[in-house]
C-alpha cells in the first residue's frame, strides 16, 4: 500500500495481521479510552477491510477499517456508494508521525478500489480537526457512541 521511512501500511489479510489490528484497538479504545471490550469488537470485523500500519521491526502502530455494502448500510443510510471508515486507532508511541492520516488515505484508496464515491465516519468530537484537515465535513448533531461524544462526517472520493 504505502511506505514511509519508519512504517509500512498494508491490508490485514492474514490472522496475525488481524490480531495486530485488534491489539492496537484494545490499547487505544479499551485501555486508554475505557470503551467496553464487548462493544469494541463486532460482527463487522469479519467482513471489514482492515488496514494496518507496522513499524520496520514489526511493531503494530495503527489500524482502521472500511465497511462497505450491506455491512455499512446502518452507518451510511443504506447508500451503496458510501463506505464507512471506522475504528481508526494509533498507538500512543506513534502519534504525531503521520500514521493516522496515512491510514485514512489507505482506507480511502480501498474504498475507491471497491467503486465507492464517498466515505462516512463517526469522529470523536476531539478529533474533528484532524478529519477536517483531511477533507471531511461534519454533518448532523453530536451523539454519544460508547459514552464518547461523536459527530458524523463525510468526504467525496
Amino acid at each position: 500500500m504505502g511506505v514511509s521511512p519508519s512504517y509500512t501500511l498494508r491490508i490485514a489479510e492474514d490472522p496475525a495481521d488481524r490480531e495486530a489490528c485488534f491489539a492496537v484497538r484494545k490499547e487505544v479504545f479499551v485501555v486508554e479510552q475505557g470503551v467496553a471490550e464487548d462493544i469494541e469488537y463486532d460482527a463487522h470485523d469479519a467482513v471489514a477491510v482492515h488496514v494496518l500500519a507496522v513499524r520496520e521491526d514489526g511493531l503494530p502502530l495503527g489500524t482502521g477499517r472500511l465497511l462497505y455494502g450491506e455491512s455499512a448500510a446502518e452507518k451510511t443510510g443504506g447508500d451503496p456508494a458510501v463506505g464507512s471508515l471506522g475504528r481508526l486507532a494509533v498507538s500512543r508511541a506513534a502519534r504525531g508521525l503521520g500514521v493516522g492520516a496515512a491510514l485514512v488515505r489507505a482506507i480511502e484508496d480501498a474504498a475507491r478500489e471497491r467503486g465507492l464515491a464517498w466515505v462516512d465516519l463517526h469522529a470523536q468530537t476531539q478529533a474533528l480537526g484532524f478529519y477536517e484537515r483531511l477533507g471531511y465535513t461534519a454533518y448532523g448533531p453530536e451523539f454519544p457512541d460508547a459514552g464518547i461524544p461523536h459527530r458524523a462526517m463525510r468526504r467525496a472520493l
